[in-house]
């Protein structure tokens, strides 16, 4: 499900942060950081809490640094002022005459400071002290965006039960002019000598099999599943993904059985249409839920 939070923090006086959660849908859960270097470790403390919190979207991960009055830039003074004491110590030492050299001095490793090594510690803590409420934030828009989710899953499953009722409809008159259909065939193949007996005996056999009473029950029974998963909490988007799937099974079973035949049968090929469209629209929905 989609949704967005921005939470910002302080470190201390001089470095601010901004983190940002985006989540898009997705089916699986897809994590992508955009964070500043040598943060190794909050990133790995950020994706296991929200592999923890969250079971499916395609998240981006945004940490911004705001060193004020800096621009991100300090000087080492302990490491510049030990290398200008020992500079001026060894000149006194040895009689030797000259200045430290700034330019040298700024080019030794470390001399210039981002703030980051330093302060790295001080950020974890105070980004993971503030990620909680971004994760709150981002689940409240989440769950607003499921809500109408949920509405317009509830509204598809009852399109299902009352489609697959006016195939319950028509299925009875079906099964006979199927019968008598079948009965005629027979006889103009047989001609005038025949086995009455025999001849309904083939004709109920095959009409049994072509009954689609244990496609409705089946298909029933998955929306009545389906519907008892809308009123659980927690993680259903899977089960309810593989549910449809199994609706979208019984649906072609219901039309390959009734394909060719006329008349009402013909009700039945446009309900079971209509199953599979209202099926199809469902499982779009679910790719979005957790």
């Amino acid at each position: 499900m989609t949704g967005y939070a921005q939470v910002r923090g302080q470190v201390h006086a001089r470095l601010a942060f901004a983190l940002s959660l985006k989540s898009v849908n997705h089916r699986f859960l897809d994590l992508h950081f955009r964070l500043p270097s040598d943060t190794d470790a909050l990133e790995m403390k950020l994706r296991r809490l929200l592999k923890e919190k969250m079971a499916r979207g395609h998240v981006e991960v945004t940490l911004s640094l705001d060193y004020s009055g800096t621009n991100g830039v300090a000087l080492n003074r302990q490491l510049i002022s030990g290398y200008v004491q020992a500079f001026r110590s060894a000149s006194e030492e040895f009689g030797l005459k000259g200045e430290p050299d700034l330019n040298v001095i700024l080019r030794m490793p470390g001399a210039l400071d981002s703030g980051t090594a330093r302060v790295e510690e001080d950020l974890e803590n105070a980004v993971m002290a503030c990620v909680e409420e971004a994760l709150t934030r981002l689940n409240q828009m989440r769950e607003e965006e499921g809500r109408g989710i949920e509405r317009e899953l509830r509204a598809r499953m009852k399109q299902l039960r009352e489609a697959a009722g006016g195939v319950e409809v028509h299925r009875s008159a079906i099964l006979r002019g199927y019968a008598d259909r079948l009965q005629s065939r027979m006889r103009e193949m047989l001609g005038p000598q025949f086995d009455k007996d025999r001849i309904l005996q083939e004709a109920a056999l095959l009409v049994d099999r072509s009954d689609i009473q244990e496609e409705l029950v089946r298909l029933n029974t998955h929306v009545d599943h389906f519907v008892a998963l809308l009123d659980q909490q927690g993680e259903v988007g899977k089960k309810m993904d593989f549910l449809l799937q199994e609706m979208n099974r019984e649906a072609n079973t219901l039309l390959s059985k009734t394909s060719g035949l006329a008349g009402e049968a013909l009700k039945i090929t446009e309900a079971g249409l209509l199953i599979k469209s209202e099926i199809e629209k469902a499982r779009e929905q679910v790719q979005n839920l957790e």
